[in-house]
């Protein structure tokens, strides 16, 4: 019984994880076009990309962190049938992420004139800098895009954000082999042309996703309750309070791999972009777990609204399980097609020695990934964000940092050393949120 009871919450979370993983699926392959045209176009543009898109994708996921508040509250909303205070409430989430959005764009605005000072190779600066400069430009657009995905993430619809995600990359793609190589009577811009397209892709997408919002019929109860709604500070705030540990929690995730990317950085050119190849194959992974840790978080937003906490654990163990299946694919893939998937990203055969070496490390941390990223969302779709803060910042910042200094450097094992201390950073998270969430389920059950 018990068994039937867990393969029908597999089969729940697989209904709602695929579109959201599919959607993933083309993010994957848009980065594994990005790198492949710009590492085929010459090994210091795609030098250049890792540097940019590394402290880039810090911001992108703090945004994307910021927004899931939205997918708790949403979902309970939706399961209570309250429409109308699911619209009003993405009012207030729109109000918030984009205030949240402007302060991010305005520091990285700032850091501009000091990329001087990152200790990068001084040939690599002219082309980071423009390249920099139409990435920052793309950041509100997808701050737009967040808050529309997670709303129809928490009503149940995340096909539509695959939908979205999967037209807008490949509008991406194509525009990347104009603008990159001055195909089809475009000029050849190499990799400022590659940030040029992303940044038109991320415009269109949310100018669809609003378009959608606010001319079909059956989004009409959410209309009514966005429009008639008022935001005031106290409805912001009280969507920071939930929101910005999410944030917080996985920006200082994602900032190990950016502070990680600095460092390679000090090593040298070749280095960087082979740091670069394997990030991007490591979304192979991880866009795939986000998928399915997204489907956790909405189906245990539902059972917390409807007060049913023996679903919230059984959504969760069945999340975790097949999390773990994945993360054996994933593995297996970095295994036997290694060869294949760093021949894609580049020709050079300098920087795909380099990379070989890290293949192991890459391996070794795809299991403890699976875990922290179910019992994260799993904590994200009770509402209990809080300690998400002190978890992250003892496993990334206090843990996982210092390990990729002390690997790199003082134990002279170079890049391969940062690799393998990624494994140190997320097995300590993974333990930790899962320690986190039974304590909060099992605190839950004896109040009730």
């Amino acid at each position: 019984m018990k068994t039937d009871r867990l393969l029908l919450h597999c089969k729940e979370t697989l209904k709602l994880g695929i579109p959201i993983v599919v959607g993933q699926l083309g993010v994957i392959v848009l980065g594994f076009a990005d790198t492949m045209m710009v590492g085929h176009y010459n090994t210091s543009s795609l030098a250049a990309a890792s540097f940019v898109n590394n402290i880039f994708t810090l911001v992108t996921i703090m945004l994307m962190g910021f927004s899931y508040g939205i997918t708790p509250l949403v979902g309970a909303l939706f399961s209570r049938k309250e429409y109308a205070k699911a619209g009003a409430l993405m009012r207030h989430a729109l109000s918030a992420n984009l205030c949240f959005g402007v302060l991010l764009v305005s520091v990285m605005t700032t850091l501009y004139f000091f990329l001087g000072c990152f200790g990068q190779p001084e040939n690599l600066l002219p082309l980071i800098r423009p390249y920099y400069v139409v990435i920052l430009c793309s950041m509100l657009p997808v701050v737009l895009f967040n808050v529309c995905r997670q709303f129809t993430d928490g009503i149940m619809l995340t096909s539509i954000a695959m939908w979205i995600l999967l037209g807008g990359n490949v509008f991406n793609i194509v525009f990347n082999y104009f603008l990159i190589y001055g195909k089809a009577g475009f000029p050849e811009l190499g990799l400022t042309g590659a940030g040029i397209s992303t940044l038109a892709s991320r415009v269109l997408m949310a100018v669809v996703f609003i378009l959608l919002l606010a001319s079909k019929k059956r989004f009409a109860l959410y209309r009514n309750g966005f429009v008639k709604a008022r935001t005031k500070a106290a409805d912001i705030l009280r969507h920071v309070r939930i929101s910005f540990p999410v944030s917080l929690q996985m920006g200082m995730e994602t900032g190990t791999f950016t502070f990680s990317a600095v460092m390679v950085g000090w090593i040298g050119e070749l280095q960087m972009a082979s740091y670069q190849v394997m990030v991007t194959m490591s979304t192979l992974g991880y866009m795939f777990y986000y998928g399915i840790g997204s489907a956790v978080a909405i189906r245990i937003a539902s059972f917390t609204g409807l007060g049913d906490m023996s679903g919230v654990r059984r959504a969760a163990f069945s999340g975790h399980a097949i999390l773990l299946v994945l993360a054996l694919c994933a593995s297996s893939a970095f295994f036997f097609f290694s060869d294949a998937l760093v021949a894609f990203f580049t020709d050079d055969e300098a920087v795909a020695s380099v990379c070989f070496t890290l293949i192991a490390p890459l391996i070794l941390y795809q299991f403890c990934d699976a875990t922290q990223v179910c019992y994260a969302n799993a904590l994200r779709g009770t509402s209990h964000v809080m300690p998400m803060m002190w978890i992250a910042f003892v496993s990334y910042v206090a843990i996982g940092i210092p390990c990729a200094y002390l690997l790199g450097f003082p134990f002279g094992f170079g890049e391969t050393g940062i690799f393998y201390s990624f494994s140190i950073s997320l097995f300590s998270a993974a333990i930790l949120f899962l320690w986190q969430f039974l304590k909060v389920s099992a605190g839950q059950n004896q109040r009730e």
